[in-house]
């Protein structure tokens, strides 16, 4: 039986679905991880405080709400870009790799943290950050040129 392009194509969507949905999973999972061997290790993990506020502890449920928006934002932008542009790869990893550097600013600024906390929150967006890069780059489509 004979499969026409747009079967082919839901396929490989769906399996793209699924692939970057393990992506996210596995941005959040090192996150986590990284948050525990942390608290094993006894670092007391804080959050900086921010325009007068004081740092705040920390909790695994934190870890694994921003981790995950942040891979669901990821896959959101890299959707859009495949939609509309033959370069999205290329872009979205200017833009992923941009974003993960400046979000080592959110640690490294504020008050209240020692600098072993800071340098533990640095680990943990670094290691979330990469394997979120790394896995969604494995899923990006490529564009075929319109034939007209």
């Amino acid at each position: 039986m004979a499969t026409s392009p747009h079967s082919t194509n839901a396929v490989a969507s769906g399996a793209r679905w699924q692939v970057r949905l393990l992506a996210v999973g596995a941005a959040v999972v090192a996150a986590v991880l990284v948050f525990v061997l942390l608290k094993v290790f006894g670092q007391e993990l804080r959050t900086p405080g921010m325009n007068g506020a004081a740092a705040a502890q920390l909790n695994v449920g934190a870890v694994v709400l921003v981790s995950a928006l942040a891979g669901f934002a990821a896959w959101a932008l890299l959707a859009v870009l495949e939609r509309f542009t033959q370069k999205a790869l290329m872009i979205w990893t200017i833009v992923a790799v941009a974003v993960l550097v400046l979000s080592l600013s959110g640690p490294m600024s504020g008050t209240g943290l020692s600098t072993g906390n800071r340098l533990a929150l640095a680990v943990m967006h670094i290691a979330a950050g990469t394997v979120l890069i790394v896995l969604m780059r494995r899923t990006a489509g490529r564009r075929r040129s319109d034939p007209s």
